[in-house]
């Protein structure tokens, strides 16, 4: 009982804890600081920018990046991507576009450090980054492809 008692107020603490958005200046201060960290400006895609590497492309996106991500890569079929502090931010946005190629490798690579952006380095080879980088440059259009199984209701269907 007495470690009940005692365990209350940190308990409450706990569960009192909120995440709240970055205010305007935290969010200049990251952007400023992904630019000085984020390596990789001239790294050189050596996958092939044709159709009949869509389809692969997409696969290993999907098989690692539409949890937060979402099918389509948007974020919008994700329930908690924008209450995420920061939020998960859409792959199709122009400041993410706006990465090179080498830079967007870089980033699933090593992650970004505090955002929710884990590292793949060691779990995914060379190629699959780099095509996951390919389909992030070709995103299909923004709801088009649904929620991912995992957040679809049961007896709700998918698109």
């Amino acid at each position: 009982m007495l470690v009940l008692v005692g365990a209350t107020p940190l308990l409450l603490n706990l569960i009192a804890c909120k995440a709240n958005q970055p205010s305007r200046g935290e969010k200049k201060i990251v952007q400023k600081s992904k630019k000085l960290v984020i390596d990789g400006k001239d790294w050189r895609n050596p996958i092939s920018d044709d159709a009949s590497s869509v389809k692969i492309e997409a696969d290993h996106f999907r098989r690692h990046c539409q949890v937060c991500h979402g099918l389509d890569g948007h974020a919008i079929s994700v329930p908690f991507a924008r209450n995420m502090s920061p939020p998960v931010p859409d792959l199709g946005a122009t400041n993410i576009q706006k990465y090179t190629d080498g830079q967007l490798k870089w980033i699933i690579e090593n992650g970004i450090r505090m955002s929710g952006m884990p590292g793949w380095k060691g779990l995914l080879d060379d190629d699959e980054m780099w095509r996951m980088v390919r389909y992030i440059r070709h995103l299909p259009l923004r709801g088009s492809l649904g929620a991912p199984e995992v957040f679809v209701r049961e007896g709700e269907g998918r698109k």
